[in-house]
């Protein structure tokens, strides 16, 4: 953000007033006095293109000492440490990334989906801290808690399945999220836990890590992901390639359900684009408490611009009053 370390320097803009006055009385009977019988054969001349630029002159020698008044004025880029109190919370978003999220039952897919849903959530609660688990066979923290919305949302943007070994360890994603968001400093602490399937693989039991979020008092909005029925899933045929084909959606809802409820959180089944969104606004509407947030800004001065500017019109001028444009008294 660019301001004036001294506005009040600006006030010097008002030497152009007499400046410019005495500039017109000076060259309004500035003209070389000749008395002739009739000026009837000057009458269709026209002024010179050399004598009208005299004027430019005057027009540069303004320009330089208006750059000359904004380097007095100090024009900064500023920025500074301030704290802020505000209203807002701690969450952690633990999103499953396994190769069943590429199912199709959503618009492209239940991972896409669950990425602009998650990327407005966050563009949506500028005053939390928020940090981002992914997991799939096994987890890990890909964003620690944050205030960057920028990071935040572009990585969220650039998850893909394959980025870790496949799976569903939802216990270990429950876990790693517990331990991203339980030293916070706000009192109210949320984890939003979104997956498609069942816990088959890693070393946390769901309803253990449930239990252990219980006791650091941190709420768990469990969402299942998936339409009822059928769905088509994507798997390789002999030949190495993609296909989608239709397989049974199975989610434990009772293990999500049991989370949430130990956690005094929600369950929450989101069968279609439209419901995910419906449910991370009902999400949104979480608890909020007072905290303290610390905006760091750093001021520097950019006054070299102006000074290139002033010397540059301030030499324009000396070259043309010493070449085209001279003058003999």
């Amino acid at each position: 953000m660019m301001q004036l370390a001294h506005p009040e320097y600006l006030w010097l803009f008002l030497i152009y007033v007499p400046l410019i006055a005495w500039y017109i009385l000076k060259h309004r009977n500035a003209h070389a006095p000749l008395e002739i019988s009739t000026v009837a054969p000057f009458a269709g001349l026209r002024r010179s293109m050399r004598e009208c630029c005299l004027h430019g002159l005057f027009l540069l020698r303004l320009l330089t000492i208006g750059c000359v008044i904004i380097i007095l004025a100090r024009p900064q880029s500023h920025d500074n440490w301030r704290t802020s109190n505000t209203e807002g919370t701690d969450i952690v978003i633990a999103l499953d990334i396994s190769s069943s999220m590429l199912a199709r039952d959503f618009k492209p897919d239940r991972l896409e989906a669950a990425k602009a849903v998650a990327t407005k959530f966050v563009a949506g609660r500028e005053s939390d801290n928020i940090g981002l688990v992914i997991f799939a066979g096994e987890s890990f923290t890909a964003v620690p808690m944050t205030m960057d919305r920028p990071t935040l949302t572009n990585y969220i943007s650039s998850i893909e399945t394959g980025m870790i070994e496949d799976g569903t360890a939802i216990g270990d994603g429950l876990a790693t999220a517990i331990n991203r968001i339980k030293d916070g400093k706000a009192k109210s602490k949320s984890i939003i836990l979104l997956t498609d399937g069942s816990n088959n693989t890693g070393n946390v039991a769901p309803v253990t890590a449930a239990e252990i979020a219980a006791k650091y008092g941190i709420k768990v909005y469990t969402i299942g992901i998936g339409r009822n029925g059928m769905a088509p899933y994507p798997t390789q045929n002999i030949f190495g390639r993609i296909e989608y084909v239709n397989q049974p959606v199975v989610i434990d809802e009772a293990t999500l359900k049991s989370i949430a409820s130990v956690t005094g959180g929600r369950y929450f089944r989101a069968t279609g684009n439209n419901v995910l969104q419906e449910v991370f606004e009902e999400i949104d509407q979480l608890e909020k408490t007072s905290m303290d947030i610390r905006h760091f800004s750093h001021t520097e001065d950019n006054y070299m611009l102006w000074a290139i500017l002033a010397l540059g019109f301030f030499t324009l001028e000396i070259v043309l009053r010493q070449t085209w444009l001279r003058t003999i008294p």
